[in-house]
């Protein structure tokens, strides 16, 4: 089971999350793209672009934060946060 939970940050508060399960037999490359456009889905938002500062933050910690810089579009919120909380 692989399991990775999104959160919208504002004002250092939790705004709004959602945890994405996926049970297939796809790389863990693939697992973390497709749950990240299932959040940005739920969420309405445009799919965030992987800096290097984000990549290399989320091969250290299984953890990113994609921030302003991160978005095209503007963003009402002071970043979004994915975590994978599970894998096995």
């Amino acid at each position: 089971m692989f399991r990775l939970w999104g959160k919208l940050w504002k004002d250092n508060r939790m705004i709004r999350d959602t945890v994405i399960e996926d049970d297939s037999s796809d790389t863990r490359t693939h697992k973390i793209f497709h749950a990240l456009d299932q959040i940005c889905y739920e969420f309405d938002l445009s799919k965030p672009i992987w800096l290097d500062a984000t990549v290399s933050e989320f091969k250290r910690h299984s953890k990113a934060r994609f921030h302003q810089d991160n978005f095209i579009d503007d963003i009402d919120f002071d970043y979004l946060e994915i975590q994978v909380i599970e894998e096995s």
